[in-house]
């Protein structure tokens, strides 16, 4: 249909594009003397900050960065980093986020692959820059984030400290950075996530995308305020990092609402507590072994976590941890999303009958996948290759649709066409909607044990386990055996003190009454349980089963 304009007495305005830049609208009047905090070395208010994104982006085209460029940055979370996340995408260029906790060879290829033209590095990667430099002929300026703003002593053709050029151009943009009008399918962000198998996947976001998983977000979670909810008396501090999705995309909504906000740079456990404590924060996300951490270690004895609202992503929520930091004082509720989904798709806040249910009832809830946000479309994919109905309560892929999705992995077709099989974006879960319209994962698919032709859920075996008081982490994955072609096998950790008190057989015997209610399958008790010191874990924090499963191979 086309709107008859002859004769109207207006102009018929232009389509509005959604940008990153236009997050910052609202907060520019709202909280502009809200504060912006870097590990207590620097603090200043939100007028200052949009200040310096405008000082960023003088800086950054002063050294040549055009509309389309990758720009790479190698930083802990901090100050910088948020300026970062606005000033580049908002020139037109694409901010790659490496991910500092691959090795170097790895982190090299995501550079090359993205083709970055200009590295921003903090002074702890100086040996990896100063290593990868010969093999980085594309980046033809590196600046250094020193947070004492000196450049440290190197090889590499630095242009300059970030802090020196940032004042440097000060008086260029003192009335405001002339921001260009960009199409708001220009893509703003790219960042690689490492698989089981093969090199990294470069997944990419655009303007429409983070502005719209930005409003869907805080709508949900404002909406939402049981067992976790945001709002703007929030104060914020990010537990995942921020290379890693965006940090799942809560930078972006804090500074829309106004928030305060608290960078932590490097992750070191008695800096995160005493931050947490000192600036009263009350809306953090991680994995959860970030929060074995927030409980467990020395420096977060006898802190008063009262207050403080948790997001878990990238692991299932065990019930035993739910329960241990409700203790705490925290609330605390899982989440769900991946690298491609922007990433929050879903959460499982509490609809109005579990307000009043009992604690176990609540338990169960919140540890459950969760809900779909709203414009997400949840399905299940069956094993014939078409979807189920979607009252069936079958079990399946789960399968997505919604508008912030990834189009696909970065120079990579042949993944790409896998990832969107059918119209829809596999994600790889084992998965199915229960009655009351929540989604409920019970494995990876590369997870699912396989039991005399039945699956068993590993998921289901770890939140069982970590139920024993003993259990400080667990995981569990397949063992190939001879009779059942798979048996579960469990390493867990004991907390500290009761190494010497628990033992395999005291854990079988926990596990055995879970099998007896029927609250998981007979089959569980073939698992295996191995007590160890330690799990392995990702670049991102996550437990590597891959590693497990490898070293039960060459065992």
């Amino acid at each position: 249909m086309t709107i008859p304009t002859a004769g109207l007495p207006w102009v018929v305005p232009p389509v509005q594009q959604l940008l990153i830049r236009d997050l910052l609208t609202r907060a520019r009047a709202w909280a502009p003397r809200q504060t912006i905090t870097y590990r207590d070395l620097r603090e200043h208010d939100y007028a200052e900050f949009f200040a310096r994104i405008d000082r960023a982006a003088a800086m950054l085209v002063g050294l040549g960065v055009k509309a389309g460029d990758r720009i790479g940055v190698m930083d802990w979370d901090s100050h910088r980093y948020l300026e970062l996340f606005f000033a580049v995408p908002m020139l037109g260029a694409v901010l790659h986020t490496v991910n500092v906790r691959l090795t170097p060879e790895q982190m090299g290829w995501t550079i090359r692959h993205a083709g970055d033209s200009v590295l921003l590095f903090h002074p702890d990667f100086l040996p990896v820059a100063e290593g990868l430099a010969a093999s980085l002929p594309d980046v033809r300026a590196w600046v250094s984030l020193s947070d004492e703003c000196i450049p440290p002593e190197t090889t590499l053709p630095l242009a300059g400290d970030y802090e020196a050029l940032l004042e440097a151009r000060a008086a260029d943009v003192a009335g405001g950075y002339d921001w260009p009008d960009l199409d708001e399918n220009t893509v703003a962000t790219l960042f690689y996530t490492t698989g089981t198998t093969g090199d990294p996947k470069g997944v990419y976001f655009t303007h429409r995308q983070i502005v719209l998983h930005t409003l869907a977000a805080g709508a949900t979670f404002a909406a939402h305020q049981q067992p976790v909810g945001i709002h703007a008396d929030d104060a914020y501090l990010p537990l995942t990092p921020m290379f890693h999705v965006h940090a799942w995309g809560i930078p972006y909504l804090a500074t829309m609402l106004g928030l305060k906000q608290v960078y932590p740079g490097k992750y070191e456990p008695q800096r995160l507590a005493e931050l947490i404590k000192r600036h009263s924060i009350t809306f953090s996300h991680c994995v959860p072994t970030l929060v074995q951490m927030l409980l467990h270690h020395p420096a977060a004895t006898g802190i008063d976590y009262t207050g403080l609202k948790l997001v878990i992503g990238g692991a299932p929520l065990p019930k035993g941890l739910a329960a241990e930091a409700q203790a705490r004082g925290i609330r605390i509720m899982g989440g769900y999303g991946m690298s491609e989904t922007c990433p929050i798709v879903a959460a499982p806040h509490w609809k109005p009958e579990h307000a009043g249910a009992d604690s176990e009832a609540q338990l169960d809830v919140l540890c459950r996948t969760g809900f779909a946000f709203p414009l997400v479309e949840a399905r299940i994919w069956g094993p014939d290759d078409a979807l189920l109905p979607a009252d069936s309560g079958q079990v399946g892929e789960l399968v997505l649709r919604c508008p912030w999705l990834t189009q696909g992995y970065y120079r990579d077709e042949a993944r790409s066409r896998e990832l969107w099989h059918g119209g829809w974006l596999h994600t790889g879960d084992i998965a199915y909607l229960d009655r009351d319209g929540y989604v409920r994962i019970t494995d990876r698919l590369k997870d699912v044990i396989k039991i005399g032709g039945e699956w068993i859920s590993s998921q289901e075996l770890e939140s069982a386990l970590s139920r024993h008081e003993g259990v400080k982490e667990v995981a569990v994955v397949a063992k190939r055996d001879p009779k059942w072609d798979e048996r579960p096998w469990a390493e867990v950790v004991l907390r500290d003190g009761v190494a010497d008190g628990v033992t395999p057989r005291d854990l079988s015997k926990h596990l055995h009454r879970f099998i007896d209610d029927g609250t998981i399958h007979k089959r569980a008790v073939l698992t295996e349980i191995r007590i160890v010191d330690a799990l392995p874990r990702t670049s991102v924090g996550k437990i590597d089963k891959k590693e497990i499963r490898r070293r039960i191979a060459e065992a």
